[in-house]
């Protein structure tokens, strides 16, 4: 089984958040095998977003962390299909187009679902 990991595990896991969800997020990862891991490239933009932002970490080491999550596990682009579904979602679910295209994306490569 695949899972795809949302922005809000891999920020939970980067520090941002409270203590007991950073230290479930952190679980959560580590009890999953890499080869069973997809993160939308979509979550990884919105990571470095909340790391700069909300948590006011330097661009340069907000990358870093980006990088080091794309070296732990495969990425997956966004195609013009995900979008299409995306918007679906969004008019049939009223979701959020990111959160929408962060699914689709998952459901393009035959994840079990999201967390």
């Amino acid at each position: 089984m695949r899972v795809a990991l949302d922005t809000n595990v891999l920020a939970y896991a980067e520090g941002v958040g409270d203590a007991t969800r950073c230290t479930g997020a952190i679980a959560l990862v580590e009890q999953l095998p890499a080869e069973s891991v997809l993160i939308p490239a979509q979550t990884l933009g919105e990571l470095f977003r909340v790391l700069t932002g909300k948590a006011d970490r330097a661009p340069g080491l907000a990358r870093e962390a980006l990088m080091t999550w794309a070296d732990c596990f495969e990425v997956a682009d966004s195609t013009w299909t995900a979008f299409q579904a995306a918007a679906d979602l969004v008019v049939d679910h009223r979701l959020q187009i990111w959160d929408a295209l962060i699914m689709a994306v998952a459901a393009e490569n035959h994840t079990a679902g999201c967390f």
